[in-house]
């Protein structure tokens, strides 16, 4: 088992959808503390601060209540400003040939 992700339109769809309402797997559930945190992935790093996508300024609705849209611009984070992580995952991809997005779960029963 590889951990890859389906691709294309539809897996994104369901990706989307998919345990929305669900804690995240590495949570302490007594602690509420992450146990992954050394190691945590990107989206985990920039879980909160607005982060631009294809689709505008993400925000976490949780962390900016009553912001006005200038105030949540003015936090504005660029997650790879120096493209690091593109650059590790094509090495990666290149030793390994493994390629695609998996999920922290994964990561975890590895």
């Amino acid at each position: 088992m590889s951990g890859v992700l389906d691709e294309g339109d539809d897996a994104a769809e369901r990706f989307s959808d998919f345990a929305n309402e669900e804690p995240c797997p590495v949570l302490d559930p007594e602690t509420g503390n992450c146990e992954l945190y050394e190691s945590r992935p990107m989206t985990c790093r920039v879980f909160g601060p607005p982060v631009r996508s294809e689709d505008g300024l993400g925000v976490c609705e949780l962390c900016y209540r009553g912001a006005s849209d200038e105030a949540i611009a003015a936090c504005e984070m660029k997650p790879d400003p120096d493209g690091f992580e593109s650059a590790l995952l094509k090495k990666v991809e290149a030793a390994t040939g493994a390629r695609g997005e998996t999920i922290i779960a994964f990561c975890l029963a590895s």
